[in-house]
């Protein structure tokens, strides 16, 4: 079983799907999905220690009343893959935050690194 199956299965953590396809409404979730399960699928920590901590990140947001900001699955996702990092010494929670300021700096689609000079007609599909 795949880790998606196994987020499929519980309806604690159950995937935004549509149609039976993973929703992402934003580029950032697609990849904070991918960052985690990547880290996982590499042993970098256990699926049920991040299954586990979402579940409790997503309880968190339900527990606290009159919450400011909508629930957003992905927000749950992203503070849970932050908090396993943090608490594995490979990232520090500052370095994430200081990461997310600078990308939030740059333009709109400039979130990638490639020479904008070169000509893109072989990139096309026919």
């Amino acid at each position: 079983m795949s880790i998606i199956d196994d987020l499929s299965f519980d309806p604690a953590t159950s995937l935004p799907r549509a149609n039976g396809e993973l929703v992402f409404n934003e580029p950032w979730e697609s990849r904070a999905f991918g960052m985690a399960t990547a880290l996982a699928d590499q042993g970098v920590f256990d699926w049920s220690d991040f299954q586990a901590g979402l579940i409790a990140a997503i309880g968190s947001h339900e527990g606290i009343a009159g919450q400011p900001e909508p629930y957003s699955y992905y927000e749950r996702w992203l503070t849970t893959l932050e908090l396993l990092l943090d608490d594995r010494q490979l990232v520090a929670t500052q370095d994430i935050d200081q990461r997310a300021v600078e990308f939030r700096g740059r333009p709109a689609g400039h979130d990638h690194t490639y020479d904008h000079t070169h000509d893109h007609t072989h990139d096309r599909h026919v």
